[in-house]
């Protein structure tokens, strides 16, 4: 197939060609873009150097697949061109997921959704959202969901590269001098947060995203595209996200209602053979870094509440959470003759 891939240069888009190249893709062409400041830069992929493209002034026909990580205005904009072009373009922002017209797919979970693409726009899931959708998915197919209640602890990186940087600045202000903490933080004099509301180094921030109304941003990703994935529109949903000083891997705690009662050996047994999942007693952010699967763990019955299941899901943002899912999708169209 021909391939594009938007914001080839970002952090996203660099792991796109590093999947592209580790699952053997079947690409003739690729091609590069991203925006004005890094046209003309020259990358390697897979044994060959390809030429970064302006994405505002190329051409675009010749594409089948077009991979964007691009952001959402930029998306908004050059998607639509790109698809009437002729490719199928894969998103990786917010600019369309809740569009009705615009399938929100995890393989794992809704890939027949890719059967109708009536915008020729498929839409990837908030990073977050991807890490425990498998997982749900797999409990509401044999016992129904009725509620979820989460809390998300997000990597900087989620906030892209400047999420790293501010971080990075933060932990360069003091180096080892970070072992000499006190109780009270005191010791401590971080650099003027930047990127994030809140000093994140040595820190956690309740908030993640940007406010709309009393929720953030990032929180309302997870309620809304939740529900599209699942189809499940009236699902119970609340969910507060947090940002940690971690530089990969989105974790979630999770308590879900189920619609009937289950036991919990077999519930284990169904998060453990759900899709892309794999079990582990403690799964922590630097297991899950580099993996293609989501992690699950610290399965146990929640006893506050009548057939509620409490867990832990890790994820690698980058990966599974954003560039693989988008590779994934890419072969289920190649497999259909898309």
């Amino acid at each position: 197939m021909n391939v594009g891939v938007f914001g080839a240069t970002g952090q996203v888009g660099t792991v796109m060609l590093e999947i592209l190249a580790e699952r053997k893709f079947p690409i003739e062409d690729l091609r590069l873009f991203a925006s004005s400041r890094s046209a003309g830069r020259v990358l390697n992929f897979d044994g060959r150097t390809i030429t970064v493209e302006d994405s505002a002034t190329a051409v675009f026909d010749g594409l089948d697949i077009a991979l964007f990580s691009n952001g959402a205005p930029t998306s908004l904009e050059l998607a639509p061109i790109v698809a009437q072009a002729g490719a199928v373009v894969i998103d990786n922002s917010s600019a369309w997921r809740l569009d009705p017209e615009v399938p929100l797919v995890v393989p794992e979970v809704n890939a027949s959704a890719l059967s109708e693409i009536p915008k020729g726009i498929v839409a990837n899931p908030n990073c977050t959202t991807m890490v425990v959708m498998s997982a749900l998915h797999a409990l509401d197919s044999v016992w129904g969901l009725r509620r979820v209640v989460a809390s998300t602890y997000q990597a900087v990186s989620g906030a892209g590269l400047e999420g790293v940087r501010a971080y990075q600045r933060e932990l360069d202000a003091h180096g080892s001098s970070l072992s000499a903490l006190t109780f009270d933080g005191s010791a401590l004099d971080f650099p003027a947060a930047s990127v994030f509301p809140a000093t994140i180094a040595a820190n956690v921030i309740p908030f993640a995203g940007s406010l709309v109304g009393n929720d953030t941003s990032e929180e309302l990703k997870f309620v809304n595209e939740s529900r599209k994935i699942l189809g499940r529109e009236d699902l119970l949903v609340s969910v507060t996200c947090v940002r940690v000083p971690v530089f990969t891997g989105h974790s979630l705690s999770l308590t879900v209602e189920l619609e009937t009662e289950y036991e919990l050996d077999a519930a284990i047994e169904v998060l453990s053979s759900a899709p892309g999942v794999r079990y582990c007693e403690v799964p922590t952010p630097l297991m899950a870094a580099g993996s293609d699967e989501c992690l699950v763990g610290r399965v146990r019955r929640d006893n506050s509440a009548a057939r509620s299941l409490s867990f832990f899901a890790v994820g690698d943002n980058l990966r599974k959470g954003a560039a693989l899912n988008a590779v994934q999708i890419a072969e289920c169209l190649e497999r259909m003759g898309s």
